[in-house]
């Protein structure tokens, strides 16, 4: 133990830490001892309890045993499978273990040594086996089995290599500040911090493995739950624009689009409506699934605030959609006099200036903008309503930017059409009231939608030209632009050139990505809604707000390489009609997981649900769009426990009314570092 490493010492001071290590570890985060007791394993595998060959039962085993033979074969019926054999053996008796695409591991494993084991005993292909098992090598410290850490790696820093740098830094666990209160920690029988970071990373056994993550997520849980409450707290102290409701302004508007709002809409805009209403900003967040009607609600709310005399600013992702909510805008209150500009970076310097001149002078009402609305050149006068459309797409600095180019606090609605599971949204919008359209427009008809391989190809290409011949359109999304990599992804340009040529020669074709000019994608935008095209081959610009009628086939290659995020919102693409639309997922993916996921989007068209799927797969992840390391990720928050939630809530509620606060510096600097993510101010 070197007593002179402190948790600032710089990682490059740790033996065994040269300039290849050091970048390695740097990529991961990982730059002074403290950021490596942070870094906590994503599993644990568990050796501590060996079996005997003569006693184990199919399930879950750890063995040690040698290796008598290995190897590696091409599978009979599938050539692109490997399979590698090895016949292990203890002093009561041998077995099988298999491992499939698992080459390496002929080298791996050296005849008449042994290793631990840890794999499923099961019954596969006529004989019992033990499959795909972890392997360990066995030395001095753990003949007898324990408890594996395992870590996020890259191709430089390996869990071995982590763990040997751990072990320098196992006397540091107890200088580690922590923002939890002792006395919420003790009021929830939580083991102690000190106690929880050593057991993350050489735990005594299983049960302490979850002791300490319960206590590391009891604390991310009550940390992001408490900053939401203050946040909300200090937000109302702010003062804002009254923007009073007037019936009429809604009548005129929904007159003129000849809408009726649903249900749900209706409830949702008059949450928005109150909020404008009051002295105090609205800080809100309208969730509905594709095609929902948000946009329209969003309308209203604008309509609303125009009415009152303030400036309306409208942030979108992606200049298709900004370009094609100004047509609506300007159609919608050319004949109030209101004035509606586009302010993009595709326009030329000369108008830039100009309008920003305008904004500033208070001569344009509604400015609807991607980026370029973040420009320090831009200031409003009068600005009393921010809408950020598809809110998931904008990191929250990016957000307050906009923000802060108000003369005095202006309202907020964040829209988002991917859904956000109550559970999540509770823990980490606590700053934001949550309005959600849970209805859909009458006479909507569920996308239809199938997983399909090559073999289906040509079968599924008859029905859609079916679907053309009766004038309906099709979308193709493609997840590179280019041409097709050795792993068989497809291309933009592949894919036309292939259906252009063959299939769908006789119809009219066009291509659509991100690296055309924007006056280009918006042409070609505008000649397919026009129906001048019959398929519109793409890459994932289509995806957000792009809203088409008569486009009523979706179909996505290589469907395995998107998320299901991200394919339910293009599935959004078609379905906007009361015609019945399809959507034809191509992947040629063996993997369980890829074809789980897959097989969801077959199931379910309700993006709350896939989001629910989403969120259990792949965890919260960066929930708030910011990409700064370690700082939200939820590592073992359990946001799925409910009756855990409620709890934290309830010791939050009354750690703020005996205003504690202040007696935690700890707990007030990680709060001031989450506001500073999570806060639109």
């Amino acid at each position: 133990m070197n007593k002179s490493i402190t948790l600032d010492t710089p990682i490059n001071l740790l033996s065994g830490v040269g300039p290849v290590v050091e970048k390695g570890l740097n990529k991961l985060g990982i730059s002074t001892a403290k950021d490596l007791l942070m870094y906590f394993p994503r599993k644990w595998e568990d050796f501590s309890k060996l079996s005997k060959l003569n006693t184990i039962r199919p399930g879950r085993v750890a063995v040690s045993c040698k290796v008598l033979s290995i190897a590696v074969r091409r599978s009979h019926r599938n050539k692109r499978l490997t399979i590698t054999e090895a016949i292990l053996s203890d002093d009561t008796g041998s077995i099988k273990a298999i491992w499939f695409n698992q080459p390496y591991i002929v080298n791996t494993l050296k005849k008449d040594q042994s290793y631990l084991f840890l794999g499923n005993f099961e019954f596969k292909n006529n004989y019992l086996s033990l499959n795909n098992p972890i392997i360990e090598t066995i030395d001095t410290d753990n003949q007898r089995g324990k408890i594996f850490t395992t870590y996020s790696e890259n191709s430089i820093v390996s869990s071995k290599i982590l763990q040997k740098l751990l072990s320098q830094v196992s006397h540091l666990y107890t200088e580690l500040s922590d923002s939890l209160p002792t006395e919420v920690e003790k009021a929830n029988q939580l083991i102690d911090y000190s106690s929880a970071i050593k057991q993350l990373h050489f735990p005594d056994s299983m049960v302490q493995v979850e002791e300490a993550k319960k206590r590391i997520g009891y604390a991310e849980l009550f940390e992001l739950i408490l900053t939401g409450k203050v946040l909300k707290s200090e937000i109302q102290t702010e003062n804002s624009a009254k923007i009073k409701f007037e019936l009429d302004v809604v009548e005129r508007i929904l007159k003129q689009l000849n809408f009726d709002l649903t249900d749900a809409q209706r409830k949702v805009a008059w949450q928005i409506f109150q909020d404008l209403d009051e002295p105090h900003p609205m800080n809100r967040m309208l969730e509905g699934d594709v095609g929902s009607g948000k946009t329209l609600v969003a309308l209203l709310a604008a309509a609303m605030s125009l009415n009152s005399g303030y400036q309306v600013a409208l942030m979108v992702p992606t200049e298709i959609l900004a370009r094609q909510h100004i047509v609506t805008f300007k159609k919608l209150f050319a004949s109030q006099s209101i004035r509606c500009e586009l302010l993009v970076s595709a326009l030329k310097g000369s108008e830039k200036t100009k309008i920003h001149q305008d904004i500033s002078d208070g001569k344009i009402d509604v400015v609807i903008g991607t980026h370029a609305l973040l420009s320090e050149h831009v200031e409003f006068s009068n600005l009393g309503l921010i809408i950020i459309d598809e809110q998931h797409r904008f990191g929250v600095n990016q957000r307050r930017a906009l923000k802060s180019k108000a003369n005095f606090m202006p309202h907020v609605l964040t829209m988002t059409a991917t859904p956000i599971p109550r559970s999540l949204a509770l823990v980490v919008y606590g700053d934001l009231d949550i309005s959600v359209i849970d209805q859909l427009p009458p006479n909507r008809k569920l996308v239809t939608t199938k997983i399909a391989g090559d073999q289906s190809r040509q079968n599924v290409y008859r029905e859609v030209d079916k679907l053309i011949e009766k004038s309906q359109q099709v979308f193709m999304v493609c997840p590179s632009i280019e041409q097709d990599d050795s792993s068989g992804m497809k291309s933009v340009k592949s894919v036309y050139n292939n259906l252009k040529n063959t299939v769908f020669s006789s119809r009219r074709i066009a291509t659509l990505h991100g690296k055309m000019k924007p006056l280009e994608k918006e042409q070609i935008m505008n000649d397919f809604r026009d129906h001048k095209y019959d398929i519109l081959i793409s890459t994932t610009v289509i995806e957000v707000g792009v809203d088409i009628a008569n486009a009523t086939v979706l179909i996505v290659e290589n469907a395995e390489r998107f998320g299901l995020a991200a394919l339910h919102q293009l599935r959004g693409r078609v379905g906007r009609s009361n015609v019945q639309s399809y959507c034809y997922l191509f992947t040629d993916s063996s993997n369980p997981y890829s074809l789980n996921r897959l097989q969801a989007m077959e199931k379910t068209n309700d993006g709350f649900r896939l989001a629910q799927i989403d969120l259990e797969t792949r965890g919260p992840g960066e929930i708030y769009g910011t990409t700064q390391h370690g700082i939200l990720d939820l590592t073992y928050a359990n946001i799925f426990d409910t009756r855990l939630l409620a709890s934290v809530r309830k010791t939050v509620e009354s750690f703020i009314k005996e205003d504690k606060m202040l007696q935690y510096p700890e707990l007030v600097k990680r709060i001031n570092e989450l506001k500073k993510l999570t806060s639109l101010d």
